[in-house]
């Protein structure tokens, strides 16, 4: 049984038309989360240990301050297009469009004002909640009046986020959530003592600006192997890795998969990622440097959450080899990616 409850959580500043944000408390037996209407951002996310104690294993902020001012997408709906796009720049239809450039030579998760830092209808659901919005042409650069539904849906130990989308002009999309987890809860130090495995038989190697460089290569005999479970801090020295921000590319097809799983066995949790997306992004905090106040005055530095951002592969609008990241008029955008936690 599944209940949900609606409360205000704050207000817009007036500059950004002061609109008032909700939040959504979704609870079973064993999962609580909640979600606001602002960024679909999921603020909290508790499960239980293996003793039968809840924590919160989701990094973000105890106000509508902390959301609205600048942080790393934490918890947070990203779009039109996940992850980066070379110099901001795509042509389509033979017509070159060019996005603001929000990470060095390159745009990143939406923009300047992504699908993150905006407001959304919300419309309570049995076991969830539905959010809308229109995101018109031209909205940072890019084309096509685009209709966008995000719902989140809670059943027992699994958080469903299904993403849809229609749209009027041929555009590129690729949605995702960037929650970052920390299994040990929020505010732990690190990630170290955790183990992942990824079904991930190749990975996209990137140039110094984190764009793709095109090729595929196999994880085999590199430190981007994780189809064996490995733990985190020990794998990092092996290799000689400041940590992940790679997107694993995932077996293709329209059905649920499961794609990640990662445990924590101070504390028994598990999650399992399943989801019918062609890629996930494997990334350790390695920008967290512990100058954000967080929940319950936390602080978060580097490699101390994780996110497994399922998604199209980066740059793939500039990549023709990558897998198809247009949406046309008259199609639908359809993707499911499922969190399922547990404990051992």
């Amino acid at each position: 049984m599944t209940t949900v409850r609606r409360e205000a959580f704050g207000r817009m500043p007036l500059e950004e038309g002061g609109g008032e944000v909700e939040k959504f408390v979704l609870q079973s037996d064993s999962v609580r989360v909640e979600i606001l209407s602002f960024g679909c951002i999921i603020t909290t996310l508790e499960t239980k240990d293996r003793d039968g104690q809840f924590s919160d294993v989701v990094l973000g902020f105890d106000t509508l301050e902390g959301y609205t001012r600048n942080h790393p997408f934490f918890g947070a709906v990203v779009g039109r297009v996940a992850n980066r796009i070379a110099n901001g720049r795509f042509t389509l239809d033979g017509k070159e469009y060019q996005l603001f450039l929000n990470n060095g030579p390159s745009s990143l998760h939406g923009g300047a004002k992504g699908f993150d830092k905006v407001l959304w209808s919300p419309q309570v659901l049995p076991n969830g909640v539905r959010f809308f919005r229109l995101s018109p042409d031209g909205e940072e650069g890019y084309p096509g009046d685009l209709k966008v539904w995000v719902t989140y849906t809670l059943s027992g130990r699994e958080l469903a986020i299904n993403y849809q989308a229609q749209t009027s002009k041929t555009t590129p999309i690729s949605l995702t959530n960037h929650a970052y987890f920390n299994l040990a809860g929020q505010g732990s130090r690190d990630v170290y003592d955790h183990e992942i495995s990824i079904e991930a038989d190749s990975y996209l190697p990137v140039d110094d600006t984190k764009i793709p460089t095109g090729e595929v290569a196999a994880v085999q005999g590199t430190g981007f192997d994780l189809r064996q479970p490995v733990e985190l801090g020990k794998h990092l020295q092996k290799f000689h890795l400041d940590g992940f921000d790679h997107n694993f590319c995932l077996h293709q097809g329209q059905d649920r998969r499961l794609v990640a799983r990662v445990s924590h066995p101070p504390t028994g949790r598990t999650m399992e990622v399943h989801t019918t997306q062609p890629g996930i992004q494997f990334y350790t905090g390695n920008n967290l440097d512990g100058s954000l106040k967080g929940k319950g005055a936390a602080t978060y530095p580097k490699h101390s959450a994780f996110c497994l951002e399922t998604q199209n592969w980066p740059d793939a609008v500039n990549k023709s080899h990558f897998p198809n990241v247009l949406l046309r008029p008259g199609e639908e955008y359809n993707h499911t990616t499922w969190l399922v936690f547990n404990t051992a």
